[in-house]
């Protein structure tokens, strides 16, 4: 009897999250890491070397859980039964510190942790992350920047695939364009 009851509670608090109380469309999207995990992430390092990834600014239309659509240059809609898990930016953060920590030999720190204020800190502006109508692909571009030896460095870091606009092909999509921006952005810190 408890094996039926959590899932159905589960369920209906998950729904309740959901801005209206909306049901729940039949595509919840995230972002998983592409890059093979090391078998274990254990790093020393001096503060200097250690990174963190701060949560990228957006624009209004990534604002939301909803996956935007570009129709033309000035008009926006969204992937229909479709919705993330969180806001882009935040799992497009996660994704891009994911990604460093796998691929580099840095210490990766979450920015609430706050240990390493004089390590290099990866900030930018994540411009796309949708799906564009008129080229019928996924498009991620984001802006990054860091202070590395007393300069300032900053880079467009850009992916595009493809997918038909549906909610089963933009989530993906999107998800392997961001991969390839996150693995850019790694091999850009170096380390």
């Amino acid at each position: 009897m408890r094996r039926l009851i959590f899932p159905v509670i589960a369920a209906a608090a998950l729904a309740a999250c959901l801005p209206g109380g909306r049901d729940l469309p039949p595509t919840l999207a995230t972002l998983t890491p592409s890059t093979p995990a090391p078998a274990s992430i254990d790093r020393l390092g001096d503060a200097e070397n250690a990174v963190t990834v701060e949560m990228p600014i957006v624009p209004q239309a990534l604002q939301a859980d909803r996956i935007p659509v570009h129709v033309g240059p000035t008009a926006i809609a969204y992937v229909t039964d479709a919705i993330w898990i969180d806001r882009p930016a935040p799992l497009f953060r996660q994704l891009v510190s994911e990604t460093i920590a796998r691929r580099t030999r840095r210490v990766v720190l979450e920015p609430a942790q706050g240990v390493a204020q004089a390590g290099l800190r990866v900030t930018g502006t994540l411009h796309h992350f949708g799906y564009h109508a008129d080229t019928r692909e996924a498009v991620v571009v984001y802006d990054a920047a860091i202070r590395r030896n007393g300069v300032v460095e900053s880079r467009r870091f850009e992916a595009r695939g493809p997918a038909d606009g549906t909610a089963a092909t933009v989530p993906t999509a999107l998800n392997a364009a961001a991969n390839e921006v996150a693995v850019q952005v790694a091999d850009w810190i170096g380390g």
